[in-house]
C-alpha cells in the first residue's frame, strides 16, 4: 500500500507545530496510534479521520488521496469540486452515524449479548467508536446462494466490493486499539478486501482453512481453502493467546505422522504451535449441529478465534449473524457479544436458548487442545508400545 499517507501526516503535523501527543489528544487516540499511522502508513479510521484532518488543517479528501484511495461515496463530490460545480465541504467531519435514526432495539438479549435485526451498516452507524475488542465477519460470498428473501447474494462485482468496503469501514471504526479483525471469505474477494483492510489495520495472517471436498472442476485448479484474514488495529494485538494442537498421529496405531525437524522427542508437552493452515475445521453437515439450511461455520473455528484474540469479558462483534455460531461460542466462553442479522433471526434465537448440546460439543473440542496427545492417541500408543516418557519441554523449542 502507499506509504505517503504516513509521511504526509507527519509532515502536516510538524508544519502545524503539533507533537504526536497533541495530535493524539485532538483525535482522541493514543500517541502510539499516531506513531503507527506515521511509521506504517495507515489511514485513521472513519471515527477519527475528521478530527485528524481538522487538527492538521486539511480536508479528509486530502488524507484519502494521500492514502491512494477515496471512499466511493466521496468520488462524486470530489469530481464536482474539481470541475467547479460542487461546494467543497470536505473539511467537515465525515458523519459516522445516521442523524435521523436511533439505535434499534435488539430482537434478542442475554446477560452477555444483544442481537439486532437489520442492515449491518445501519446498525453499526448507531454504535459508538472503539467499543469492541474483536470482530469476526463471515459475509455472503456473492455466489448467488439463497440466504432468505432480504439478502441479495448476486451483485455486480464492483457493487459487491463497494458494499464490502462500506461495512468494513464502519466495522473498523468500532474496533478498539489493539483489537482483532477476522474476515472469512473466498480468495477471489479476499485479495481485494485484504488490500482495503491494509490501508486501515495491521496485517497479521492470511489463514487458509481447508475445505473437505475433492470434486473435479474442469479448466482450473480445485479451490480447496477459504481464507480467514486476521488484522489488528495498531502496531500489536492487545491479546494473542492461540491454543496448541496435538501432535499429528496415525489414527490406526498412534505413531507420529511427522518428524518435526528431528525434535519430536523434545516437543512441548502442551502441544504443537498453531499454524496459518487449518486442516482440522470440520464442515457442519450433521443435523445434530446444523441450525439452518444455508452454510454454517463450525463451533471449533470460533472457539479458536476467541482463544487467539480475546479473554473472558471482551466484547465480540459479528455483523453477519447467520446461524449464530459466533454468539454461541461467545456465550459458552464468557465473552460479551453484539451481533446483526439481516434475515431471519429465529434460528439464532432458538440456538442460543438451548446451548446444552453445544456445551458438550465444546468440552470435546477443548479436551483436544493444549496437549501433546489426545486421550485416544495415548490409548493407541500404549496399545502399540509407543513411548511417551521421552517427550519433554526445552525452552529453545518453545516455538515448534
Amino acid at each position: 500500500m502507499p506509504r505517503s499517507i504516513g509521511a504526509f501526516i507527519k509532515r502536516q503535523r510538524e508544519a502545524a507545530g503539533l507533537s504526536r501527543r497533541a495530535l493524539a489528544q485532538a483525535a482522541g487516540v493514543s500517541s502510539d496510534e499516531v506513531a503507527w499511522w506515521e511509521k506504517e502508513g495507515r489511514l485513521p479510521d472513519m471515527g477519527v479521520i475528521g478530527r485528524v484532518a481538522s487538527a492538521l488543517g486539511v480536508s479528509q479528501d486530502v488524507l484519502f488521496l494521500n492514502a491512494g484511495w477515496v471512499p466511493p461515496d466521496r468520488l462524486e463530490h470530489i469530481a464536482a469540486a474539481l470541475d467547479g460545480t460542487g461546494h467543497d465541504d470536505a473539511s467537515q467531519p465525515r458523519p459516522t452515524a445516521a442523524s435521523d435514526t436511533h439505535k434499534p432495539e435488539p430482537v434478542f438479549t442475554t446477560p452477555l449479548g444483544e442481537l439486532y435485526q437489520g442492515d449491518c451498516i445501519q446498525v453499526m452507524q448507531q454504535l459508538p467508536d472503539r467499543s469492541v475488542d474483536c470482530i469476526f465477519a463471515d459475509p455472503p460470498f456473492n455466489l448467488d446462494k439463497n440466504y432468505g428473501g432480504s439478502v441479495d447474494d448476486n451483485l455486480d462485482c464492483a457493487d459487491y466490493l463497494t458494499w464490502s468496503f462500506r461495512w468494513i469501514d464502519e466495522a473498523v471504526r468500532l474496533l478498539k486499539e489493539g483489537g482483532a479483525f477476522f474476515l472469512y471469505n473466498i480468495p477471489k474477494w479476499s485479495i481485494h478486501l485484504a488490500a482495503h483492510l491494509d490501508r486501515l489495520l495491521q496485517f497479521r495472517h492470511w489463514i487458509a482453512v481447508d475445505i473437505k471436498f475433492s470434486l473435479p472442476i474442469q479448466g482450473r485448479l480445485y479451490p480447496s481453502h477459504y481464507s480467514l484474514l486476521y488484522f489488528v488495529k495498531g502496531k500489536r494485538p492487545s491479546q494473542f493467546g492461540p491454543s496448541r494442537l496435538p501432535l499429528q498421529a496415525c489414527r490406526h496405531c498412534g505413531g507420529e505422522l511427522r518428524d518435526y525437524g528431528g525434535y519430536k522427542d523434545k516437543m512441548n508437552p502442551q502441544g504443537v504451535n498453531l499454524t496459518d493452515v487449518w486442516y482440522d475445521i470440520p464442515p457442519v453437515r450433521h443435523r445434530r449441529y446444523k441450525n439452518r439450511g444455508a452454510n454454517e461455520l463450525a463451533l471449533k473455528m470460533l472457539d479458536r478465534v476467541l482463544d487467539i484474540a480475546t479473554v473472558e469479558g471482551d466484547v465480540v462483534f459479528d455483523p453477519f449473524g447467520g446461524s449464530g455460531t459466533t454468539f454461541a461460542a461467545a456465550e459458552l466462553r464468557g465473552r460479551r457479544w453484539l451481533g446483526v442479522e439481516l434475515g431471519d433471526c429465529q434460528p439464532i434465537v432458538d440456538r442460543l436458548s438451548d446451548l446444552d448440546a453445544e456445551r458438550q460439543q465444546l468440552l470435546g473440542i477443548r479436551s483436544e487442545i493444549n496437549t501433546l496427545f489426545t486421550a485416544d492417541t495415548l490409548a493407541l500408543r500404549a496399545k502399540f508400545g509407543h513411548d511417551t516418557s521421552r517427550y519433554r519441554l526445552l525452552p529453545e523449542l518453545e516455538t515448534l
